[in-house]
């Protein structure tokens, strides 16, 4: 994931941001580099590879000065090459980026027509030419890239420096998270407080929509709306920098805020921006010969499966048998050697997946694992291990490991499609910009947090919970009542919404709120008259859904979720946000342990 460092200094900057890179190594990058303003003049230096290349390319062709901005970067969109390493500069302005622009093209197709010419393959470098261009019209660089960020839609964190401003950088937060440093006379910014550590523990954390005007003096930060706000001074020690929670109380809370995030570097690892086109290179799994997929897992990967089952049947066409990892070699289920079975497992360690995929190995054409740590067992002894490159989770109950699983199993299922036939080169490329545009829904949907809160007070005292969805948020009802269990301890149960008069509305009374997923599709209206079965019989409704389903749906719910609008492919993915937040603030408001529930590990590695 990529690192964002900032210095205005006393002293050469350089080298202090490349050991600050150093620091951010833990993310993943491909490529690095540093600018600095020497007198007022602009310098970089890009390099392919570890730091060592950008390192040794220093000691070659040093640059000077006490202002400067570096990067290490995972590449989204454009190959890992020196052209599309950051900093990126047009004009006077250069640029370093964490996460995705998701308006780039129209940006760039507007800014091209007005005669600007674009060196690499990003979508950071439109942010550059968008702010150099304001600055020619006469913006001053502070105003320009306000200008700019009211232009740009997306997942993003970014740093600004500016030629002939030794004394100023801008930083901005819309989705990925951003940190700045104070110092004595000195101002820093990083990804995140581990950056910044040997510089300074005074750190305030950006908030969602912030951006801030950095001098050596001190930071001015203003929201999303324009407006000067104030945001808390934090002195961190080490330690806790070591495993920082940021600005938020427990580490489920940053987490679930990282999605954005992460699951834009999901995608640049297995989507081709350029293209549309999901990276088959990425991959390496053939499903055109398969006669069916297995999918095997546990708990909420177990989850993340249900989801990928609509996903391969609908798109590929190809069916799709489902395993709890703990009853799969148990039940001896019949291999032909023609399937794909595929193993989720965030921790790679999982001892009930684990010895499934022991189980299947030899017997069946692929074993491929979903995983978020690429050295564990589970990878290791697999024939194909996708990364899920959600970063390092640390909450016992999983999150963004969720969503990045979510967003691998989505671009398997649509390479699987064009494999086996089932949809044409349009087909997958409107799938793709479906996929590309969930970091942006993501941040969207966390607009919803302040909602969920209030009505978390009253829910908390409940005994009974239901959850009910149609279609793939089915599954999203299950993991959402699991993780209302996991954390806040009430019993809490997920059911198919058809399924309700088949047994579970016996339960219904004005003390079991029923909590329904419903974006507006093709099967709102079925999920809304099941609603109303609920409501005749006093039952509380919370209904999650997006601005037309809820102008539809009227105002006889107890609460009413708004969510962004968004394709129906990644509905999924977007509506984990909401079920995550309700049992998030309902623990708060019970007092449970958030990031450590009583009686369950991150990792079981037992049977």
């Amino acid at each position: 994931m990529c690192g964002i460092v900032g210095i205005l200094g006393n002293h050469e900057v350089a080298p202090i941001i490349l050991d600050a890179l150093k620091r951010l190594e833990y993310r993943g990058y491909d490529s690095a580099g540093i600018a600095t303003l020497n007198h007022g003049h602009m310098e970089s230096r890009r390099a392919v590879g570890k730091l060592a290349a950008l390192s040794d390319l220093l000691v070659q062709s040093p640059i000077r000065g006490h202002s400067g901005i570096g990067h290490t970067r995972w590449a989204t969109h454009g190959a890992p090459t020196e052209i599309n390493a950051h900093p990126h500069r047009a004009g006077s302005v250069a640029v370093v980026h964490n996460g995705i622009i998701e308006n780039f093209r129209e940006i760039r197709d507007e800014l091209a027509a007005e005669g600007r010419s674009f060196a690499s393959e990003t979508d950071t470098e439109v942010v550059a030419q968008l702010a150099a261009h304001y600055i020619d019209r006469g913006l001053a660089p502070g105003d320009a890239a306000a200008a700019t960020l009211s232009r740009l839609e997306g997942a993003f964190a970014l740093c600004f420096l500016f030629e002939g401003e030794e004394d100023l950088m801008v930083a901005a937060r819309a989705g990925s998270p951003l940190a700045i440093g104070h110092g004595d006379g000195e101002m820093f910014v990083g990804s995140d407080a581990l950056a910044l550590a040997p510089m300074t523990n005074r750190v305030t954390y950006l908030q969602e929509g912030d951006y801030a005007i950095i001098r050596r003096g001190g930071a001015v930060i203003h929201d999303a709306a324009g407006n000067r706000v104030t945001r808390e001074m934090k002195t961190v020690s080490i330690d806790t920098v070591l495993v920082d929670k940021g600005n938020h109380k427990h580490f489920m809370a940053k987490e679930i805020h990282e999605q954005p995030t992460v699951v834009a570097y999901a995608l640049g690892h297995y989507i081709d921006q350029a293209r549309n086109l999901v990276a088959e290179a990425a991959m390496n799994v053939d499903f055109s010969r398969a006669d069916r997929i297995v999918l095997v897992a546990c708990g909420t990967g177990h989850y993340a499966c249900h989801v990928a089952k609509y996903w391969f049947e609908q798109v590929a066409r190809v069916p799709v048998e489902i395993d709890i990892a703990s009853e799969f070699r148990y039940r001896d289920p019949v291999l032909t050697g023609r399937e794909v079975a595929i193993f989720v497992s965030q921790s790679g360690e999982t001892a009930d997946t684990l010895a499934a995929l022991r189980h299947a190995r030899g017997r069946v054409g692929r074993a491929v694992s979903v995983v978020n740590v690429p050295e564990s067992s589970i990878a290791r002894e697999s024939d194909v291990a996708l990364p899920i490159l959600a970063g390092a989770e640390i909450s016992v109950a999983s999150t963004k490991a969720f969503t990045c699983q979510l967003t691998v199993l989505a671009s398997l299922a649509i390479l699987a499609g064009r494999q086996r036939g089932t949809i044409d080169t349009a087909g997958e490329q409107e799938l793709v910009r479906a996929l590309s545009s969930a970091p942006g829904a993501l941040a969207r949907a966390l607009a919803i947090e302040a909602d969920i809160a209030p009505f978390s007070m009253e829910l908390a005292r409940a005994r009974d919970v239901l959850f009910l969805g149609r279609g793939s948020m089915y599954p999203l009802a299950l993991e959402g009542a699991l993780k209302l269990k996991e954390l806040s301890y009430i019993h809490a149960e997920g059911y198919a919404s058809g399924e309700l008069k088949h047994g579970p509305i016996a339960l219904i009374d004005e003390d079991v709120p029923v909590i329904v997923l419903a974006p507006r599709d093709a099967l709102f209206e079925k999920t809304v008259s099941n609603m109303q079965e609920v409501m005749a019989r006093g039952g509380r409704i919370v209904l999650v859904t997006d601005a037309e389903g809820a102008r539809q749906a009227g105002n006889e719910a107890w609460a009413t979720l708004v969510m962004p609008d968004v394709h129906p492919f990644i509905a999924p993915l977007v509506y984990a946000v909401p079920a995550q937040l309700i049992a998030y603030y309902s623990a708060m408001a019970k007092g449970t342990d958030v990031d450590q529930p009583r009686n369950l590990a991150k990792s079981v590695t037992v049977e």
